[in-house]
């Protein structure tokens, strides 16, 4: 059940947390290591959370007879329910574990105990960790005072746990939950006067931006539009959120603080206003270059254009007096970021180097240091980088995710977000009107079989790893086809091939095709080196048209053919990728998802050309399987519908008409979201779940 099983009593019932919520959690980890089970375990997170309110653990001498009286009432005392009777302070339990081992070491701990340390005396520190590890699975009876020196090695964590380096805060840290929202946040920023903080959330499926008070209180729904949203930034007197489309063509809007009809900011991917308010720094999905432009929106003006197209420029901050922007940018093949410090006078730019995080970027303090999310083993949390040193400081400890670092201006704290992001794949069954879980979270990218039979999809097991599967259309028959390092880069479906047996996906550069039931792996060889972004198979199955991202931002791609036994041979440049065609193999569908030319393309193979087909349509389209037709989805009112548009050789005929209405809204991100089959009798489609709250820390 992930870190529900480590909370504490009081993180269970949501009050204010303190430092000695953490050493509850240290003290279930010394449990699970003495007695090689958790303290409080239960099928659902409800019987587990009854569990750590109301019941006692079993005593671990129950479980492993070699657990030394002293060390059970260590952990017992660390997991007492009511926080004042637990230890106090870190330095406490470091003091009493300190004891233990050195009593084990003079003999005084007394029976089989005493026999273990004689065995373990000539082991190295390092050794006596790897035997606890190996020795998890079967318990032996080396493993509580095993327990008792690994607790030892993690004094050093405690002790960074509870006194924290950060110049952000001095003194001890408390955490204080703010809100009770218990649903997904993202994309959050904090008001210039740190009264409120405006995010995302979704609403039946589609992101909506939100206001909340930092003293706390229902959220207020600012949108309820059909597009996927993510928030910019406030404007400068707090009165506006703007925020952005996730696909679509480049538009940044500004809605009220208080409610009321949004407004069209700019033609741009992202935007950041000045202090003063007369200009708004925004970039461009087609372009990799910074612009400003007057209150008017009137004469563009070009900030700064990096002789390296590769890179894609996703947020802006300013720095203190208003002369230079701190830019972080992304790069095409590769999942680092950098950072820049961009002059507005010379319009000239200092590699500031490679951001060690990910995620947006705060001042902490301004013009000198940024505060981001940073993953370590598995944990993800608050970081503060000097700008001046390139030295890094952990801000919040505990087991995570923490994102959206944002400071309060006045100085209570820095307020973040923390929670986990998860998605559910659902079948829904046309005929029948059911639905059915595929997989009940952390899962997306559905791609079905042409035959309508299949469906795979990429699951996200832990922070590190990600897998590919597959699966019957209502979620039997599951098969692990690989498992990916997630640092070695976004694993991608891409597609089936007419067989309906196999199929097509991608890591980075790397394009594979493998059998449904795990057989036959194979990769095939290097479009020049670029990232694949989709491959799509002939009809006689011997060729593959594979689309590779020309740009970090993936606007603008090349799509390649490649045939067994032969060179790839490049097709088209600057389309977007192909995804599909036509029965007879003469005509490739290409999308632009985002940007100015948002849309679906025909590429006829022949010509090498890229044509404009269906101009707006952001969700992709299909070829019906007869190939007289295309089918693609548009939300609209709290409804997806599925529309048929005749088309023959190279050109639509006619106008289009509703195949399939569906009474509900999901987001329609082709590849990455959902699926139909192209019968149009079942829909795949990602359902966004997980949980988020806003906290603050702060000194006490």
């Amino acid at each position: 059940m992930g870190t529900v099983a480590y909370m504490s009593p009081e993180q269970a019932r949501g009050k204010e947390l303190d430092p000695r919520t953490d050493l509850f959690s240290f003290g279930t980890v010394l449990y699970e290591m003495a007695a090689g089970q958790l303290p409080f375990r239960g099928n659902t997170s409800a019987t587990i959370f009854e569990a750590i309110l109301n019941q006692a653990p079993v005593a671990p001498v129950r479980l492993n007879p070699a657990v030394p009286a002293e060390l059970e009432r260590i952990i017992n005392k660390a997991l007492e329910k009511d926080r004042d009777l637990r230890y106090q302070h870190a330095s406490d339990i470091r003091s009493d574990l300190k004891r233990l081992k050195r009593d084990t070491d003079s003999g005084r701990v007394s029976s089989s105990a005493s026999r273990i340390v004689q065995d373990i005396s000539t082991e190295s520190p390092t050794q006596s960790v790897a035997s606890a590890q190996a020795s998890l699975g079967v318990r032996g009876k080396k493993y509580a005072v095993l327990a008792a020196c690994v607790a030892l090695l993690l004094i050093a964590f405690l002790t960074n746990r509870f006194w924290p380096r950060s110049n952000t805060l001095n003194g001890p840290a408390k955490i204080t939950q703010i809100s009770q929202w218990n649903k997904p946040m993202n994309s959050a920023r904090l008001s210039p006067d740190g009264h409120a903080v405006a995010f995302a959330s979704p609403v039946g499926g589609i992101n909506q931006v939100f206001l909340m008070l930092t003293s706390g209180g229902e959220p207020l729904q600012l949108t309820n539009n059909e597009d996927d949203k993510f928030v910019n930034n406030f404007s400068a007197d707090g009165k506006e959120v703007y925020y952005s489309r996730i696909v679509g063509r480049d538009e940044v809007w500004a809605v009220p603080t208080l409610g009321g009809s949004p407004r069209r900011v700019a033609s741009a991917y992202y935007g950041l206003p000045s202090p003063d308010s007369t200009s708004l720094f925004y970039v461009k999905v087609d372009n990799p270059a910074i612009f400003r432009v007057g209150k008017s929106g009137l004469n563009e003006e070009l900030v700064y254009k990096p002789q390296d197209n590769s890179l894609f420029f996703r947020q802006l901050l300013l720095f203190p007096g208003g002369n230079n922007l701190l830019a972080r940018a992304g790069r095409v093949n590769s999942l680092n970021e950098r950072i820049f410090r961009i002059s507005l006078t010379s319009h000239e730019a200092v590699d500031l180097g490679e951001m060690p995080g990910s995620g947006n970027v705060a001042w902490a303090e301004p013009g000198n240091s940024i505060l981001f999310s940073r993953t370590v083993n598995g944990l993800t949390n608050i970081w503060k980088y000097s700008l001046q040193d390139r030295s890094l400081t952990q801000i919040t400890f505990g087991t995570g995710a923490d994102f959206s670092p944002m400071p309060d201006p006045g100085g209570k704290g820095i307020y973040y977000l923390n929670g986990r992001f998860s998605g559910s794949l659902t079948a829904y069954h046309v005929h029948s009107k059911q639905s059915t879980d595929i997989v009940p979270e952390d899962a997306n990218q559905p791609i079905i079989s042409r035959d309508g039979k299949r469906v795979m999809y990429v699951t996200f097991p832990t922070s590190e790893k990600v897998e590919l599967w597959t699966s019957d259309i209502d979620g039997g028959n599951k098969v692990k086809i690989a498992t990916f390092e997630a640092e070695e880069g976004a694993l991608l479906t891409l597609n089936w091939a007419p067989d309906n047996f196999h199929l097509s996906f991608s890591q980075g550069s790397k394009l594979f095709i493998v059998g449904a039931d795990g057989s036959g792996l194979r990769q095939l060889p290097s479009m020049a080196g670029m990232t694949i972004s989709n491959a799509v198979w002939s009809p006689d199955q011997k060729s593959v048209y594979v689309s590779a991202a020309e740009n970090a931002q993936w606007y603008t791609h090349t799509i390649w053919k490649w045939s067994d036994g032969a060179k790839p041979e490049k097709l088209v440049e600057g389309c977007g990728y192909a995804y599909d065609i036509d029965p007879g193999g003469k005509y490739l569908l290409a999308l632009f998802d985002f940007g100015e030319k948002t849309g679906v393309y025909e590429v006829p193979i022949s010509e090498r050309k890229c044509i404009p087909l269906l101009p707006g349509v952001t969700s992709g389209a299909s070829f019906a399987p007869d190939g007289k037709s295309l089918l693609y989805a548009v939300a609209s009112r709290g409804e997806v519908a599925i529309y048929r548009q005749p088309w023959q050789e190279d050109k639509v005929i006619g106008t289009p008409h509703v195949a399939l209405k569906l009474p509900f809204t999901f987001q329609l991100n082709y590849g990455l979201t959902y699926d139909f089959s192209r019968d149009l009798s079942t829909i795949v489609y990602a359902r966004p779940g997980g949980h988020a709250d806003l906290y603050l820390l702060s000194q006490k």
